[in-house]
């Protein structure tokens, strides 16, 4: 410690957190102190994080709140560590995110509207929109104390991203991972585009569909008709055949109207009923007969296809009898197991439906109707054609689109994929790379989606997103992918900038076979695509910083919510996976949902969550912060938002913590004491316990973090607090009040103002407010050689000449024997500052003995007892008797329990001690252990008696007239100290006080006259008179006793 400038300041014990954070924001702002932490470490040790990016059309909310928090923390960390650590800021820019909000500006309600009103009109709306809220976004992120690089951001519509996107694309293709595919995808019909597999797992909800049971005549036979069921009556008109299980039994039900029905035979109770009545009988169809058949189709607007295979029974693997008849209807243009089916038995495949999900002219009863609007009226054609069997409603759970909340069809067409199942070894060598919190996620969530990944759908029918760069001559087939703008500019021959749809889509290359030109095709990338290329992207690779991008990759560190497991996780694994055989990163934290306080999504029409914001004016960053550390949403578990869990977090850790600090500060400015003052080697007891647990803490601390647990650090800094403040500090507040400077003083002081600066430090990276203010008080203030921000400091470490592992232990078992005792006060109502004559210990072990009998002085002063008494055992205690375990014996003794119950009556404690210990005793043939052995105790008069975990505390309570002399004066000093405070007096005011009352109130005062002045700082005590110039006066109780407390100015 150097450059000593002045004393500290004097700290209020009351403090408004948020508007000291504000201040605090202003000086980090003023001093640069981000950017400083990253310069002033070295380029060559960097760490690497990468930030997925959010949209910027929408307003943050908690669980952005979450993830950037964590973000902070562990740059905060790992910078303190020592190392480089970037952090880049950037948008998701494209996508349907933000076209479904320019649609909802502009009135553009389908995919024709926004055609009829100019892609490049729109386009350009949705780069205007997209970054509306960023001003918004730097206000949040800033207030709840993250640190970013606003100066550097990345924006996936810039021209050098979209370049890189190509770049990767590209690679891809020439690895033949890229193919064109005609498969069965889930649709949005609003945004008339396909989706991913797992952005359709992003959007279930349950919802109500008409499920109904048709009548399939079979052809040949005049009443014998196939009963399927469906919950999409839109794709009937579109069947192409019936599917079977061949290892499920079928049946032909007979009616009494002669109508015959074929349907699985476990499903004949619940179809039939309401018409149980009327079955005449249930007759065996096998299974072989049944798949011979042909039936009649139920409209006439694909009949034709009968002579390519269609109307017929198959079997499938898929049919199941856990609902509907055992036999499904099948239409291979709408839904993945149809089309599977469809390609495996060559059924035809029709899909008469637009882009737009409309019927086409194939269905002409229906056409330009949406399909699903037509469900009713298919329904009533069937029934009037006497094809429908049953009509009702199902409510079931089915994918919504994830961003304009449309239900999807699947649907069979044309796109473009990832060969992800080509690559998947190399996806799962990678995944084997990573180190996931919780850990759970490597082979259970991820693992469990990347074994079952299939071909990613990448081309969307939209318009703002970055181009395929596929240009295709449609006459000829030559097809051309372009990996650069460079690479266009040599083919088209002009100079390209931007590279949006509405602009590239006019650049045209000429064929180099002289056979016309190539024109781009139509679709753009999905914007997942666009985040998983972020670790290239963001830095224009290959075409710029390729010597850094390849030092630094992959990312030491990301952090999302758990539901991008199947999104920017999954996108990143699977492109690195293609492009450098490797992963993407090393280290991620993946954090859980966030729900309301009634278990419900949280939800701005209902309220029913407390706003960040508001939380944030009202209790600060820092209690949502350690909060939101605390949570099981650090373990990837749900967790429940509560302004009552926020304000905890505040009672617990934070105004403790300020209060220690106050307390330090408040008295060492008053005694001028110095941090050059300080003692080294501290000889007190208590001084050695707070250094040896703070050590601990601080290995712990490092331990977790670099292991990213940060789940665990929050628990372990809360425990250190409670036994900062309500032990090390409680223990020795009379050691910074003593008026005289010795030696023990001045170790105490040293000792807390080590443990302060070291504590906030660590602290530093969770709750960067309240350790930076600390730290400007206690070392800026009187350092001008130290770093001028917490977070320019180094992390501490564990000092190992300062751990005392045999000392943390001797004070845990004290600390057992305390709380003990003090229950035992509770229970009794014996006030704890009523003095008693003895403390019994019964320590579980002769370790346990000794360690106790080190800590005999504290116990004593901690429960304020005048004697503390090792005893032997249980009997020393309580008058303790053993009778037998009836429910465990009865059965194995029978007759003989009157003999065993004898001999456990007469156990010794020699033996119970045997038995706790593992062993058995021999009784009427058999053997007896402790869990047979019920314990009986009955405390000894004047004594009450509580155990736990082997541990035993006795306390005397019986008390005599100097007891209860003493206790009354204790009283006596609690009132005036806290009179005191209500009177506003400085801790260094001395006072005089006087006293009025009755005659054995008065002579206990007058018998610890000394004690009550000397706690007090009183220099006239006056049993029975007032002192003049009173500054508060009282009626008060006092153990029984009415009376009168006034104090005065001395």
């Amino acid at each position: 410690m150097s450059n000593k400038k002045t004393r500290f300041a004097e700290v209020a014990t009351s403090v408004d957190f948020p508007a000291q954070e504000e201040q605090i924001l202003a000086f980090w702002e003023e001093g640069q102190h981000f950017a400083r932490s990253v310069a002033e470490r070295p380029e060559d040790k960097p760490f690497i994080f990468y930030d997925g990016p959010p949209f910027a059309s929408g307003l943050p909310h908690y669980g952005h709140l979450l993830a950037s928090i964590i973000k902070d923390v562990v740059p905060r960390y790992w910078t303190m560590r020592g190392f480089r650590v970037e952090r880049r800021f950037g948008w998701d820019c494209h996508g349907l995110p933000v076209e479904n909000e320019v649609e909802q500006q502009l009135g553009l309600k389908s995919r024709l509207d926004i055609l009829d009103y100019g892609v490049d009109k729109f386009n350009e709306s949705c780069r205007d929109v997209v970054l509306r809220y960023t001003g918004e976004w730097q206000r949040f992120i800033q207030r709840v104390g993250r640190w970013v690089d606003w100066s550097n951001q990345y924006r996936t519509m810039d021209p050098e991203f979209m370049e890189s996107v190509w770049w990767v694309f590209k690679t891809l293709w020439d690895k033949e991972l890229i193919y064109e595919g005609y498969k069965s995808l889930a649709y949005c019909p609003r945004c008339s585009t396909p989706l991913s597999n797992f952005e359709v797992n992003q959007g279930y909800q349950d919802t109500q569909d008409p499920s109904v049971t048709i009548r399939f005549k079979v052809q040949g036979e005049d009443k014998l008709s196939i009963l399927a069921w469906t919950t999409t009556p839109w794709t009937l008109p579109s069947n192409m055949a019936l599917a079977v299980g061949r290892d499920i039994d079928y049946v032909r039900v007979t009616l009494k109207d002669g109508e015959q029905l074929i349907l699985a035979k476990a499903l004949v109770k619940q179809v039939f009923k309401k018409q149980e009545d009327e079955i005449a009988s249930v007759d065996v169809q096998p299974v072989d007969e049944l798949l011979q058949m042909r039936y009649e189709p139920l409209f006439a607007y694909f009949a034709d296809k009968a002579e390519e295979g269609a109307f017929r029974v198959v079997a499938a693997e898929f049919v199941s009898t856990e609902n509907g008849t055992g036999v499904v209807h099948t239409a291979p243009g709408f839904g993945e197991e149809d089309y599977q089916l469809g390609l495996r038995e060559g059924l035809p495949l029709v899909s008469p439906i637009d882009k737009d999900c409309c019927f086409t002219a194939e269905v002409p009863d229906y056409e330009g109707r949406f399909v699903k609007d037509v469900d009713r009226d298919i329904i009533r054609l069937l029934r009037e054609a006497g094809q429908l069997f049953a009509e009702s409603t199902i409510e079931h759970s089915y994918p919504f689109c994830w961003r304009c909340d449309t239900p999807l069809i699947y649907r069979t067409i044309s796109t473009w994929f990832v060969n992800v199942e080509k690559i998947k070894p190399q996806m799962l060598a990678a995944n084997a790379q990573i180190w996931w919190i919780p850990e759970h996620i490597k082979a259970g969530r991820f693992g469990r989606w990347l074994e079952g990944a299939r071909d990613w759908s990448i081309s969307r029918n939209r318009y703002w997103g970055t181009p395929l760069p596929i240009w295709r001559n449609e006459e000829t087939g030559e097809t051309v992918c372009i990996g650069s703008r460079e690479e266009l500019v040599d083919l088209c021959g002009s100079e390209v900038g931007d590279l949006h749809k509405h602009i590239i889509d006019l650049v045209e290359i000429p064929s180099p076979t002289g056979r016309g030109t190539l024109k781009r095709i139509p679709e753009v990338l999905d914007c997942w695509f666009e985040s998983g290329s972020m670790p290239y992207a963001q830095n224009h690779y290959p075409f710029e910083n390729k010597e850094y991008f390849d030092a630094n990759f992959p990312a030491d560190f990301i952090s999302e919510g758990l539901d991008q497991t199947r999104g920017w996780f999954y996108t990143l694994t699977v492109l690195c996976a293609a492009l450098f055989d490797k992963p993407a990163f090393k280290n991620c934290i993946v954090s859980g949902m966030l729900l309301a306080e009634d278990g419900r999504k949280m939800s701005k029409r209902l309220k029913n969550y407390p706003e960040p914001t508001e939380m944030i004016d009202k209790y600060g960053a820092d209690a949502l912060r350690l909060y939101l550390l605390n949570s099981p949403a650090l373990k990837a578990e749900e967790m429940r938002m509560t302004e009552t869990g926020i304000k905890e977090s505040l009672r617990a850790v934070i105004i403790p913590l300020w209060n220690s600090y106050s307390f330090f500060a408040t008295y060492a400015a008053l005694d001028g004491w110095s941090p050059e003052d300080g003692d080294e080697v501290p000889q007190n007891r208590l001084d050695r316990w707070i250094l040896s647990e703070l050590q601990t803490l601080i290995h712990q601390l490092n331990t977790e973090m670099e292991a990213y647990r940060l789940y665990r650090t929050v628990p372990a800094m809360v425990a250190f607090v409670e036994k900062l403040t309500n032990w090390y500090i409680r223990r020795s507040r009379r050691r910074f009040w003593k008026s005289e400077d010795d030696q023990d003083k001045a170790a105490a002081y040293a000792t807390l103002y080590r443990v302060l600066v070291t504590f906030v430090k660590a602290l530093a990276p969770v709750l960067p407010f309240i350790t930076e203010s600390i730290y400007q008080n206690l070392v800026c203030r009187v350092d001008e050689s130290a770093p001028d921000s917490v977070h320019l400091c180094d992390m501490p470490q564990a000092v190992e000449s300062l751990r005392d592992a045999e000392l943390e232990e001797q004070m845990e078992l004290a600390t057992r024997a305390v709380v003990l005792g003090r229950s035992l006060r509770s229970k009794h109502d014996l006030k704890v500052r009523q003095p008693l004559r003895s403390l019994y210990l019964l320590p579980p072990d002769e370790h346990s003995r000794y360690e106790l009998g080190q800590m005999v002085d504290l116990l004593a002063d901690e429960l304020n007892i005048k004697e503390v008494v090792m005893v032997e055992d249980e009997t020393d205690l309580s008058e303790v008797s053993y009778r037998p375990n009836f429910r465990v014996l009865g059965p194995r003794f029978g007759k003989q329990m009157k003999e065993v119950g004898q001999r456990i009556g007469e156990l010794t404690q020699q033996e119970i001690e045997m038995l706790k210990a593992g062993d058995k005793i021999v009784v009427a043939g058999g053997e007896i252990g402790i869990e047979d052995v019920e314990v009986q105790r009955r405390e000894k008069e004047g004594v009450v008696v509580a155990i736990d975990n082997n541990l035993g505390v006795g306390l005397d309570v019986q008390l005599d007239d100097e007891l209860v002399a003493e206790g009354v004066a204790r009283e006596i000093v609690n009132r005036v100290q806290n009179m005191r405070k209500d009177a506003g007096l400085e801790v260094a005011d001395r006072i005089r006080v006087g006293v009025q009352g009755e005659a054995g109130l008065l002579e206990a005062i007058g018998q610890h006259r000394e004690y009550i002045a000397v706690e007090t700082l009183t220099l006239e005590l006056s049993a029975g008179a007032l002192p003049a110039s009173v500054v508060l006066q009282q009626e008060l109780q006092v153990n029984g006793y009415a009376c009168t407390i006034a104090i005065a100015r001395a």
